[in-house]
C-alpha cells in the first residue's frame, strides 16, 4: 500500500510554495496525501494525522523546528532542502523526484534515528522553570551587554572547571557540524553515542572541547551572567530557535532526551561526502596555476 504522507512547508515563503506545487503531484501520484501543515505556524498542534512519512520542505532551520515538534509522534521525516546550506536534509528536489516511487511506494526505507538533548533550567530552589528538546545543541550565550560570563561545569555530579568567556555549547553528533564546529569543536560521526562540550571564546588557552558519553548528565551553573535591564542578557538557546534568559544561581541540566527522531536517508547520500562537499572538510589551499 502506498505511504501516507503529510507535507510541511512555510506557507509565507514563495520558494517553499513553488516547491510544494511540484511535490504535491508526486505525493498524489506515488503515495497518499493525508494533509498539509504550515511549518512556520508553531501554535498549531501536530498529531501526525495517520501519516507514514512527514515530508518537510525548507532549510535546516525548518527541519530543526519540525523535528522538535514531532518528538513522540514516531513519524520519520524526509527533508527536502530549499535553503542555502542544507546540511541536514538528505534530499533536494531533483533527488526527491528521482526516488519518489520508492520513497512513497512500498519499498523499504533507509532510516536513521538521531538523538536529541533535553535541557531543563532549575531555579535556585530546585524547581524546573523551563525545559525543552534540542536536536543540534543547547548553547549558553553571554548576551548583552556582552561582558564575559562565568559558568560552572559538572559532569555526572563531578565538579569541573568554571568557564570564563562568551558561553558554552553542548551538542549532539548531528549538531557537531553546526555551532559547535564554528566554535572549534570536533565533528562527531552520526551514530556515535556521545555529546560534545565546547567553550565559546574561553578566556584561557587550556580549555579544550571534550566529548562525553550520551549517558552523561551535564550541569552548568550560572555563576556570573549579563543582564541589561530589558529582560535580555545571558541566554540558553536551543537549536538557535528557542531561548530563555538565565539568572545567577540557576542551573541548566542537560541529558539525552527520552526519545529521538527518525530521518529518511538518501540511498545515494553519504555523511562524509556531505562534510567534504558542503563544509569543505580538509580542502587544500587554492594554488595559482602556473
Amino acid at each position: 500500500m502506498p505511504r501516507a504522507a503529510l507535507l510541511a512547508y512555510r506557507h509565507d515563503d514563495a520558494e517553499s510554495a513553488l516547491a510544494a506545487a511540484q511535490v504535491l503531484p508526486l505525493i498524489e501520484r506515488f503515495g497518499r496525501l493525508v494533509g498539509v501543515v504550515d511549518a512556520n505556524d508553531h501554535t498549531a498542534s501536530l498529531d501526525g494525522r495517520g501519516a507514514d512519512l512527514l515530508v518537510v520542505l525548507g532549510g535546516d532551520g525548518t527541519l530543526l523546528s519540525m523535528a522538535r515538534r514531532t518528538v513522540g509522534l514516531d513519524v520519520p521525516l524526509l527533508g527536502v532542502n530549499l535553503g542555502r546550506l542544507g546540511f541536514m536534509a538528505e534530499f533536494d528536489l531533483a533527488s526527491l523526484i528521482a526516488h519518489a516511487g520508492a520513497l512513497l511506494g512500498e519499498a523499504p526505507l533507509r532510516l536513521h534515528e538521531l538523538a536529541l538533548l533535553h535541557a531543563a533550567v532549575n531555579a535556585p530552589d530546585g524547581s524546573v522553570r523551563f525545559e525543552g528538546p534540542a536536536l543540534n545543541e543547547c548553547a549558553i550565550t553571554a548576551g548583552p551587554p556582552y561582558r564575559m560570563i562565568e559558568l560552572a561545569l559538572s559532569i555526572d555530579g563531578m565538579a569541573g572547571p568554571i568557564v570564563s568567556g562568551d558561553g558554552l555549547i553542548v551538542s549532539t553528533p548531528t549538531g557537531s557540524t553546526a555551532y559547535n564546529v564554528s566554535a572549534g569543536g570536533p565533528i562527531v560521526a552520526p551514530g556515535v553515542g556521545a555529546f560534545a562540550i565546547t567553550p565559546i571564546a574561553a578566556h584561557t588557552l587550556s580549555f579544550r572541547p571534550i566529548v562525553v558519553p550520551d549517558s552523561a548528565r551535564v550541569e552548568i551553573a550560572a555563576v556570573r551572567v549579563n543582564r541589561d535591564g530589558r529582560g535580555l542578557g545571558t541566554t540558553l538557546v536551543l537549536d538557535g530557535q528557542v531561548q530563555t534568559s538565565l539568572a545567577e544561581g540557576e542551573r541548566v541540566c542537560i541529558s539525552r532526551n527520552g526519545r529521538g527522531v527518525r530521518f529518511v536517508r538518501n540511498p545515494d547520500g553519504s555523511f562524509w561526502a556531505t562534510v567534504i562537499e558542503k563544509l569543505h572538510w580538509a580542502a587544500p589551499p587554492r594554488m595559482r596555476t602556473p
